[in-house]
């Protein structure tokens, strides 16, 4: 009986993560001849995670997704995100996107995919002034997976991402004859600049702002904006970042819960020097 395995592109960053598409889990069979698939894919997030970043405001946030590969390689994606403390839309934003998958040399594997976003006015998240993006990822899969990718994402600005990862996919144990639990730890290092960082703290400043005038006329106090801050919007290491998922797979199906450690450099904009804590819940489908 084939199992599904369940593997991160190091470009993607585990949970789905928007622009990087931070974003996509891909499910392969291990048929050794290609096929055809769709898979549905549904998560949940106790915070969006942006390259180990998080915004200011909380962001929980549940999400759908679609993924169809062709036979050579090619897919599309679907995804929208549900944002649980927005109140004001259904819909708190939503992806679509394009690449191919494919194997250059034996134990070398390579992904060029393309997203676009579409984020709603004031969007909470730091990556919504980068609507577009455009990456590339190579894995060498031995013992030990090694990953080295490249996100260029832009928009109203833009900016470059370099991250570079290892990761281990290890058996457990079966609970029947036709199971299998799996974790598989990794850790990565991104660099990039932090264009994307004054838009979030322009957008901040408007949401703050509209906020304060629907609430002026029943506090009698105006509204105050952020801080002035001042950005660096240079290119360095941004953070370094360990995962833990466990994953229960079957021959459809995939459940994870996956903790997320990011500890963000000193050059970091938002909260330079700390540590965050992700973690996500999901539940993935393959036809």
């Amino acid at each position: 009986m084939k199992l599904l395995t369940l593997f991160t592109a190091i470009i993607f960053y585990s949970s789905l993560c928007f622009a990087q598409t931070d974003t996509t889990t891909v499910i392969n069979t291990d048929s050794t001849a290609p096929k055809a698939t769709l898979t549905l894919a549904t998560v949940y997030a106790n915070n969006a995670s942006y390259y180990g970043q998080k915004s200011a405001e909380n962001t929980p946030y549940a999400a759908l997704a679609a993924t169809y590969r062709f036979k050579s390689g090619f897919y599309f994606s679907g995804l929208a995100y549900k944002l649980l403390n927005d109140k004001t839309s259904s819909v708190s934003a939503s992806s679509l996107g394009a690449g191919v998958n494919f194997k250059p040399a034996q134990k070398l594997s390579a992904d060029l995919s393309y997203s676009h976003s579409f984020y709603p006015a004031y969007s909470p998240l730091l990556q919504a002034g980068n609507a577009d993006n455009a990456s590339i990822a190579l894995t060498y899969e031995s013992w030990l997976n090694i990953s080295l990718a490249g996100d260029y994402a832009f928009g109203k600005t833009s900016d470059e991402f370099v991250t570079g990862g290892i990761s281990k996919s290890i058996n457990l144990f079966s609970i029947g004859k036709k199971d299998i639990v799996t974790i598989n730890p990794s850790a990565d290092i991104v660099a990039g600049s932090q264009h994307f960082y004054k838009t979030y703290l322009t957008e901040q400043k408007l949401r703050d702002s509209v906020l304060g005038i629907l609430l002026s006329p029943i506090t009698g106090t105006p509204s105050q904006g952020p801080a002035k801050t001042t950005t660096t919007t240079t290119f360095n290491l941004l953070s370094y970042n360990f995962k833990l998922p466990l994953a229960y797979n079957r021959a459809h199906y995939v459940l994870e819960a996956a903790y997320q450690l990011s500890v963000l450099s000193n050059y970091a904009q938002t909260d330079p020097g700390k540590a965050n804590s992700f973690i996500t819940l999901s539940f993935y489908y393959q036809f």
